[in-house]
């Protein structure tokens, strides 16, 4: 994480990235209601990934600058706990309480197409969630990186260097959203509730950018953001939001739309700011440069 004093990073970044997610912007605005604007996802996760790495070679950095090292893995099981944590603790008030039922036709219909015929629904659920915990976040690796070189790679380390940890994770956070906002509310990803989806979730990546920008920081590294990026992404969407019925009230509730995950992303958030004070004093990873003490 070198610290650089050249004012003109953030705004090379940010039109670059802008500029490049606009062609993925058009196709799946476009494309939204074929269903073929999924296709143009991996496209756009990409544009800050590639973004970073362009703005680097115009200012002529390094681009290990990013944070490619492994770093301590401590910090990578730290990052795919978490989303473990807050996804099932979530889902589990939502199941529990009746706000949403359980849909075990997504696991049968799993298990069925595995080959494996019927299945106890307790057995179809555990093999849908170990597949998609293990090589479905592997699989999610692959387009969560280029968002999280271009965020937490370049993005975090460049406010951190101007500004304290407070301030880096709701800019980071703030841009994190806003970058969402064409396809949230022009492309269909969404839950269907209207400006109540779109401030929650705008509350939702700010808070877990909290957690993002402790971690990059005190890691040294970009590899948890990338393994918690996926993880989250992963078991909400692909597990935990299959997996629950809508009553008419679990949209509200549930999901990266809903206010139980915010509620648990705050607490998070608080613990993490709480812990601010332990960025400026982690030691500096040789791999990653210097890097300047935070202001709280």
């Amino acid at each position: 994480m070198v610290s650089s004093d050249d004012r003109r990073a953030l705004p090379v970044f940010l039109l670059t990235t802008w500029t490049l997610s606009s062609v993925f912007y058009f196709f799946m605005i476009k494309s939204a209601h074929s269903g073929a604007g999924a296709d143009y996802v991996t496209g756009l996760m990409w544009c800050p990934g590639a973004a970073a790495l362009l703005t680097c070679r115009f200012l002529r950095r390094d681009v290990g600058s990013l944070g490619w090292k492994w770093g301590e893995t401590r910090y990578q099981v730290m990052s795919y706990l978490i989303p473990f944590g807050y996804s099932v603790l979530t889902y589990s008030v939502v199941w529990l309480t009746g706000l949403g039922g359980v849909k075990y036709e997504s696991a049968a219909a799993l298990s069925k197409f595995l080959g494996l015929g019927p299945m106890p629904r307790w057995a179809g659920m555990i093999l849908y969630f170990a597949l998609i915990a293990t090589l479905g976040v592997v699989l999610n690796c692959a387009t969560t990186l280029g968002e999280e070189i271009g965020w937490r790679g370049f993005l975090v380390p460049e406010l951190a260097s101007r500004t304290g940890f407070t301030a880096t994770a709701v800019i980071s956070g703030c841009i994190w959203a806003l970058w969402h906002y064409p396809i949230i509310l022009f492309a269909g990803y969404n839950a269907g509730t209207g400006w109540y989806g779109l401030t929650v979730v705008t509350l939702n990546m700010i808070g877990l950018s909290f957690v993002l920008t402790w971690i990059r920081l005190k890691s040294g590294t970009l590899w948890p953001g990338v393994l918690l990026h996926a993880t989250s992404n992963r078991l909400i969407q692909h597990f935990f939001d299959p997996m629950t019925t809508d009553t008419g009230r679990t949209k509200y509730i549930s999901g990266e739309f809903g206010i139980a995950f915010t509620v648990v992303v705050a607490l998070l958030a608080a613990y993490f700011w709480s812990r601010r004070g332990e960025v400026s004093r982690s030691e500096v990873h040789a791999a990653a440069g210097v890097y300047s003490a935070l202001r709280a």
